[in-house]
């Protein structure tokens, strides 16, 4: 995701300290990982969505010691499965023919619940999204989404306060995807937004806001 996802947040905590990670100068969930940690803080709060949240596994792997609190919104730990790697196919396949604004208009439908999928402003931050993506960048985002692995054997791994916030009307990430999470990492605690889809931080910016907020700021 690019940095309008957080533009609510951004806004927001201007007497905080926060770094958006570059998700676009590598082509693997790993470098990614690795590239969020080398422009870290030796001490951060990880708060990750959708890709990011595979990146945020990595990043448990490789250096839990400088994690001190984990937020993921509306992501799953999975690997793809036949279904998922076939979507993605078809979207690579819509880029290299020329038709990436089609991605886009395609994947409204995931995003937005039905009841927003006329709400102008989301879909112009949808739009705005792929625009400050492009077309290479996104086919390297896919196929690195498409190549991860499964993450849900080292969840238990995990020991640091972890929330999630899923949007109950997410056309990508179920409940049950969050619930695995949930069950895995020991005192995670699950907060859903309800009538959100998929982008929740700019469908309810004032509800994720405050979330985040109480778990940055929560003692211990």
């Amino acid at each position: 995701m690019t940095k309008a996802v957080w533009q609510p947040l951004l806004d927001a905590w201007t007497d905080r300290e926060v770094i958006v990670a570059d998700n676009q100068s590598d082509d693997t969930i790993e470098g990614f990982a690795q590239r969020l940690l080398d422009n870290a803080p030796p001490k951060f709060i990880l708060i990750a969505h959708a890709m990011g949240g595979f990146v945020a596994f990595e990043v448990m792997r490789r250096a839990p010691e400088r994690v001190a609190k984990l937020a993921l919104i509306s992501t799953l730990a999975s690997a793809d499965g036949p279904a998922q790697t076939a979507r993605r196919q078809g979207y690579i396949d819509l880029v290299e023919s020329g038709r990436f604004d089609q991605v886009v208009e395609e994947r409204i439908p995931i995003l937005f619940p039905e009841e927003k999928r006329r709400d102008e402003r989301l879909l112009g931050i949808a739009r705005q999204m792929a625009a400050d993506t492009g077309a290479d960048t996104f086919l390297t985002q896919q196929r690195a989404i498409m190549a991860r692995i499964d993450s849900r054997p080292r969840l238990g791994e995990i020991r640091v306060p972890t929330l999630l916030i899923w949007g109950e009307k997410d056309g990508i990430t179920s409940r049950a995807h969050h619930d695995e999470i949930l069950d895995a990492i020991a005192g995670a605690r699950l907060e859903v937004i309800p009538g959100a889809g998929h982008l929740p931080t700019v469908e309810a910016p004032e509800l994720v806001l405050a979330l985040l907020t109480e778990f940055i700021d929560e003692l211990g």
